[in-house]
């Protein structure tokens, strides 16, 4: 029996981490619609009931509908969840803001999922949903330390949702949060996003030290370390230091660095070990947000004058053709500093 009820959000990506947010929306008892725009993967979906190609297992609750079409879920929806790759994300939300039944304004919520920052251009998602939506609707993120299998079978878990207006994060909050799912609002957009963006890099750093085999003391050398740079990065672009110590920091981080479901961490591994970057992507069937975002990272990085030496060494590593080991030994023969800059 279908017993949705409340505003019909609409999430906007099937991959498996939008798949598990709608399956999570829709066991919380909210209509959802979910859109992907590939119309043969979506009939699958729609056929079976479950997304197997990207969240195995998983049944769809009742309240959740499948659609391969944007203008009838413009039509239909009040809130939207965009959960694409961070290649897609400017393009999607022309789409939808494109579709005459779009209501742009301020009662309508945008959110997204994505973990990254817009290619090519070093900027943040929020900038690009600034672009594209203009002030009309209320903008919001989601982060945190969160794999969507675990999130598909109603493990607990906890995240944030940030937007600058409260009353929207905590109508967020609302969509998600369950007896297992714990949800904390934060205002800090700047500092959610960069929190999610950078701590891929980290986990490619780590599966590279873990693939090279440098054991335990290593990884948590590079996880402490890659939490100073993401907290230099976050400060130096508006973020609070306190939202990095936090879920969409530390929280996502440490998940990321440590646990073989992470797909940058896999790149990383597979780096490590000496196979090519093509194969590994090829390999694991889905975005690694990482391997893109690194680039931007360094570049944003670059434009305000913040050492990021981990990140630096991924990048030459991922882009520059420069073998895992030589990259690890140059990041251990930098320069004695001290840990904390004095007061």
């Amino acid at each position: 029996m279908n017993t949705a009820r409340g505003p019909r959000i609409a999430v906007l990506g099937a991959g498996s981490w939008g798949t598990a947010l709608a399956v999570l929306c829709a066991r919380n008892a909210r209509p959802v619609l979910l859109w992907g725009h590939n119309p043969e993967h979506m009939a699958r979906i729609e056929a079976d009931r479950r997304n197997e190609r990207y969240l195995p297992g998983i049944d769809l609750p009742a309240g959740l509908s499948v659609h391969d079409d944007l203008a009838e879920v413009a039509a239909a929806a009040d809130h939207y969840l965009v959960v694409v790759p961070s290649h897609a994300f400017r393009q999607v939300l022309k789409d939808l803001h494109g579709q005459p039944a779009f209501q742009a304004s301020q009662a309508t919520i945008v959110a997204w999922g994505t973990k990254g920052l817009e290619p090519g251009r070093a900027r943040l998602l929020s900038d690009v949903a600034r672009d594209v939506l203009g002030g009309a609707v209320r903008l919001g993120v989601f982060s945190g330390p969160t794999f969507a299998r675990e999130i598909g079978r109603g493990l607990p878990a906890a995240l944030t949702a940030a937007s600058e207006d409260p009353a929207a994060a905590d109508a967020m909050s609302d969509w998600l949060r369950n007896d297992h799912v714990r949800v904390y609002t934060s205002q800090d957009v700047v500092g959610v996003q960069l929190g999610g963006a950078t701590k891929n890099v980290m986990a490619i750093a780590a599966g590279i030290s873990d693939g090279l085999g440098f054991g335990a003391n290593a990884r948590a050398a590079l996880i402490t370390r890659g939490l100073a740079e993401m907290s230099r990065l976050g400060v130096a672009l508006g973020g609070r230091v306190e939202t990095f110590m936090g879920l969409a920091g530390l929280g996502d981080l440490v998940l990321t660095c440590t646990d073989d479901q992470s797909r940058n961490r896999r790149v990383g591994l597979g780096l490590g070990k000496g196979r090519g970057l093509d194969g590994i992507l090829e390999e694991l069937g889905q975005e690694a947000e990482g391997v893109r975002t690194t680039a931007e990272v360094r570049n944003l990085a670059a434009g305000h004058g913040v050492d990021m030496p981990i990140t630096e060494q991924v990048h030459r590593v991922l882009h520059d053709g420069v073998p895992a080991q030589e990259a690890v030994e140059d990041l251990l023969h930098r320069r004695p500093k001290k840990e904390f800059a004095p007061r």
